[in-house]
Parts: C-alpha cells; sequence; structure tokens
C-alpha cells in the first residue's frame, strides 16, 4: 500500500511566501522551501514543475497580499490618490520584501506597473475617475506625477530613508497633490 502524501501544495505555497516574505524572493530555492516546510524536495518538484512556477504561483499571492493591505488604506481620503500613496508607501517599508519582488524585480508576470497597482480592485481606474469628478482636466496626467513622487517615496522608505510618520506622510501627499492641480489648472 502506498504511503499517503503529508506535503500539500497549500503548505509548500504557504512556506514558499513566507520564505520570500521574511528572507526575499532571492532566498526562495527549493533547499530553503524544503527545510521551511521540513520535507525534502521531493513533495516540491512532485506538486510543481519547477522553481519558476512556485515563484509565479507566490508572486500571484503577493499581489494579492498588497491588495489586502491596500483595502485598509481605501476610502479614508476624499483627495484622489492620497489614499494609493499611504498604502504603498507605507508597504514598502513594512513588506519590505514583498514589495521588492512585487514593484522592483525584474519578474512581474508580464505585467506593468500600472496593472499591478490597478489589480482585481482597479484602484488606479477609480482614483482617475475620483479626480475627474473632482474637476481635474487630466487626471490620467495628474495620477503620472502623483506616482513619480508616491513611488519615490516609498523607495525611500524601503531603504530607511524616508522617516515621516503617518500624518506627515498625509500632510505631504495633500501638499503635492494641491500642488500639481493647481499647476495643471
Amino acid at each position: 500500500m502506498a504511503r499517503k502524501a503529508t506535503v500539500t501544495e497549500s503548505m509548500i505555497l504557504d512556506n514558499a511566501f513566507l520564505l520570500m516574505r521574511t528572507e526575499g524572493a532571492g532566498q526562495l530555492t527549493a533547499r530553503k522551501l524544503a527545510a521551511k516546510a521540513g520535507c525534502s524536495t521531493q513533495p516540491i518538484f512532485r506538486l510543481y514543475e519547477n522553481m519558476e512556477q512556485v515563484v509565479g504561483l507566490v508572486y500571484e499571492r503577493a499581489i494579492l497580499f498588497f491588495e489586502y493591505f491596500c483595502r485598509n488604506y481605501l476610502g479614508k481620503n476624499k483627495l484622489p490618490f492620497i489614499d494609493l500613496g499611504m498604502a504603498y508607501i507605507s508597504f514598502a517599508s513594512k513588506e519590505r520584501h514583498v514589495f521588492r519582488f512585487l514593484f522592483l524585480s525584474e519578474y512581474r508576470g508580464g505585467r506593468s506597473m500600472y496593472e499591478l497597482l490597478n489589480g482585481n480592485t482597479s484602484v488606479v481606474s477609480k482614483e482617475v475617475l475620483k479626480a475627474r469628478a473632482a474637476g481635474v482636466s487630466d487626471p490620467s496626467g495628474l495620477f503620472m506625477q502623483m506616482w513619480i513622487f508616491i513611488h519615490g517615496a516609498a523607495c525611500m522608505a524601503l531603504m530607511d530613508d524616508f522617516d515621516l510618520g503617518e500624518e506627515e506622510t498625509l500632510a505631504l501627499l495633500k501638499n503635492v497633490y494641491q500642488s500639481y492641480v493647481k499647476a495643471m489648472a
């Protein structure tokens, strides 16, 4: 009688995501994953064709993780792009390895930055519509200007060069938004 498999896909993916989240995507190897999951590499390669497949599934889980993180911020501010900026900067600071994997690595699963941000929740599209409803003449252009600032601040947070608290960051984003809107008028 064959021995029952005790290592499941869920166990492997949970441990793969945890390994990436705590040590970085570069540490996501079959041996390290097996050690983290408490098994040999054999169950990994029984369940998956190769580690690229595992990395792809971890990337999809990371996208969902980012979207879940962002939901905490959405709807708090009336000004467009502020909640997205707060979420993105906070994510870079609190989830460094996941942020790097999603937004700074060469691996994006064929997606653009815009597609990653818009995700399943269409957050960018909703913010562009919100800006249009607020009377912004070029909401897509405003998004690009805001995004350059937001992404730069997030990268600074990632490198511990952005030491502003939440209230200061919020005030800064609102000032940047107002300045860009004023300049566009």
